[in-house]
Order: structure tokens, then sequence, then C-alpha cells
């Protein structure tokens, strides 16, 4: 066949060094999930928290002492901390009244793993590393033979139900779930809170749709306090919603319809839908918001296939995990462009923030 080759690579080729190191990438990616599970090990064991109270770097058997448990193998654990250092998720350094005995302290990495952070990114290492989640990947080329996209997810083949089904009749997976849920939010609410002040002047009421338990809501309306909040989510989640100050919690469906404000808010929600469901939610936030002065505020990933920013790799990773765990997906700036004219939004900018995310402020006019 024209323009193949079933030629084996020869010796020569192996001795470029482009040939080499195309090879170690290959290494690091086949080995890829080592990283990941070394990071739950240190989260279980709590060592970033113990390395934290202390206030400086500790050895191994000053961490061994701490977790206490009395078939610790410190051996195993250094190796797991050295694998870490390099991954600069630890720093590593000789004591200086021994030289000997090496001292291991937090990076700027390891602080986002910090249980009593409100913006821990630990309960999504968990969760990422469950036997459950992971084993949904074990399907992937299955899902990818499916002709239909409507299909069942990799999730629903590998656990018998789809998602949320399943976190709804398996409380321990439902916990893992929900905290890494509220941990990833608390993470996008700061770096909102940092880089969009001046989008919430003007707004005096602001909704979130499905916005949960009301933690962004509140958050927003704690740093803007002119605004009256509501949380819109289905009956059964504002039921057990906390109290926020200036926030009503509202029960409803956003496919049926949503509340009226001068804002609304749509935080990580469209990328859970296909298109025909995203223009459905878009629609109905049309109705629900003032012809010239309204706007939409969606919180979501833009995909940037040449983009070289730090979080644009992740959002990559993050398009295949939702592929995976939702049978849903990430979208870049066409397919939102797409979404927002056949919803009703015919203008749009999108405003980069330090996360994963980011914002796409959408407008009726």
């Amino acid at each position: 066949m024209a323009g193949s080759s079933n030629q084996e690579p020869t010796l020569d080729d192996y001795n470029e060094e482009a040939m080499v190191r195309g090879q170690a990438e290959l290494w690091n990616c086949i080995f890829g999930y080592v990283q990941g599970m070394a990071l739950t090990c240190i989260v279980q064991l709590g060592i970033p928290d113990i390395i934290n109270s202390h206030g400086r770097p500790l050895s191994i058997s000053s961490i061994a002492e701490h977790i206490n448990h009395p078939s610790l193998n410190s051996d195993r654990l250094s190796r797991i901390m050295t694998f870490l250092v390099r991954k600069g998720i630890f720093t590593a350094k000789p004591d200086p009244e021994t030289t000997t005995v090496i001292l291991y302290g937090l990076t700027n990495s390891s602080k986002w793993l910090l249980s009593n952070s409100k913006t821990s990114l630990a309960p999504m290492a968990l969760l990422q590393t469950d036997s459950i989640t992971r084993s949904s990947w074990h399907f992937l080329t299955d899902i990818v033979k499916e002709q239909e996209e409507e299909g069942t997810s990799a999730f629903a083949k590998s656990n018998g139900l789809d998602l949320y089904d399943f976190t709804a009749v398996n409380p321990e997976y439902n916990g893992l779930f929900s905290s890494a849920m509220a941990a990833t939010s608390m993470v996008t609410s700061e770096a909102v809170k940092r880089s969009y002040k001046d989008g919430f002047i003007g707004i005096n009421t602001l909704v979130d749709v499905a916005g949960g338990t009301g933690a962004m809501i509140g958050e927003i309306v704690k740093e803007h306090p002119h605004i009256q909040g509501i949380n819109f989510d289905l009956p059964h989640v504002v039921a057990v919603a906390p109290e926020y100050a200036g926030v009503t919690h509202v029960a409803g469906d956003m496919f049926t319809s949503i509340p009226s404000a001068d804002a609304i808010l749509l935080k990580w929600i469209l990328h859970n839908w296909n298109d025909e469901e995203c223009i459905k939610i878009l629609k109905n936030c049309r109705k629900a918001i003032r012809e010239k002065s309204g706007k939409l505020i969606i919180i979501d990933a833009v995909l940037r296939a040449e983009g070289d920013g730090l979080f644009d790799d992740m959002a990559f990773t993050f398009d295949l995990n939702m592929m995976v765990i939702c049978n849903a997906k990430e979208r870049n700036e066409a397919d939102w462009k797409m979404l927002l004219e056949e919803g009703g939004f015919p203008t749009y900018k999108i405003i980069k923030i330090p996360a994963l995310v980011s914002i796409i402020e959408a407008y009726p006019h």
C-alpha cells in the first residue's frame, strides 16, 4: 500500500537521539499511573500534614514515628518519598547536623494535599486512584468500538450502573466522590474570586444552576454581599444544603425552568451533558435573564489544541476522564460558540483564570 511501510526500525534508528528520547517518553507514559498511586499512599499516611504540623522538613524516622504504625516499613516509605522528590512533590536535603540523614519538606505541589486546607486536592487524588474509578478505564477500548455516542459509559460497563445511579446506592463511594467535588469546587471558587472580581459588579441577583449544596454561591455572596444568591438544584440536593448568609436554596430541574435573575452561573455543569441537552439548558438560561442587561457565566474548560499553558494538557486529560466516567466531554472554543449560538447567546468572551477552567461570559444580544 502506497505511503505505508512494515519495515522494522533498524539499530541505527534506535541510536538516534530522537528515538531514544521517544523511548524514554513512552516509558513515562506507560507507567504514568505510578505517580498517582504514590500520591494516594502519602495522602493516606498523612505525610503532608505531618511535615506541615512541624513547620520544618523531617527525616523518614520522624515521619514514621508520627504515622505510628507498628509494622511501617521505613525503607519502602523512603523509596516512595525519593520518587516523589524527583517529581517535585517534596524536597530532600541533608540534615545539617548529621549530613547523612535526609530531611523531606513540602513544595508548592504538596501544599495542595494538606487536609486542613479548603483548597486541598487530596480528595481528588483519592477518588481518581480508587479501584472503582480506575476499573472503568479497562473498558476504554470497548467504548471506542461503539458507534453510538449515546451508549453506555465505561464506568457503567465496569460497575453496572452509571455514575450518579451508582453513587446513590454506594454510600462509601458517594462520600469519596462528594468530597472530591466539594474540594475542587473550592479550588475553582478561590481562582474565580481572585480573577473575576469586576465580573460581579452590577449583578443584584445571581442563580447558581445545579449548585449542589451551595458552597460556590455562598463564597461569591460572602465576597460580594450586595448580591442576592440563589442556589438552584434538585429537591433532594437542596434539602440537605447548609445555610449561607444571603443565599436562598430553591429546588427544581434545570431542564424544565430556571429562576429569573440578573445573571446565571453554570460551574462545571455543561461538560456533563451532550450537545442537545446543553442547548436545552442554555435556552432555559436565556429565558431566565433580562434581554439587555443579563449575562451567563460559564465556568468550564476550554480545550486548546496548540495551547502551552499550565493547565492545557490536563484539560485534555479531563476530556478523556469525562468520556470514561460520564460519557461526556470537554469542549474547544468552536464547540462553545456553536452551543451558545444555538442556546440564544450569540456574543461571548473567554476569560482565562489561574485554574484548570476558564470563565465564558455570554450575552443574549
